[in-house]
């Protein structure tokens, strides 16, 4: 339902599957770069 409203939207949506390894881009833009690891140690 969600990414239907975004397409309708006009937003460029990609799905993917939880967990499945994918080829991520990033553009640093700003003074600061969170990196977030969800892994238990």
């Amino acid at each position: 339902a969600l990414v239907a409203r975004l397409r309708l939207a006009g937003l460029a949506v990609v799905e993917g599957f939880f967990g499945a390894n994918m080829a991520v881009a990033l553009v640093n833009d700003g003074p600061v770069t969170l990196w977030l690891d969800s892994r238990r140690r």
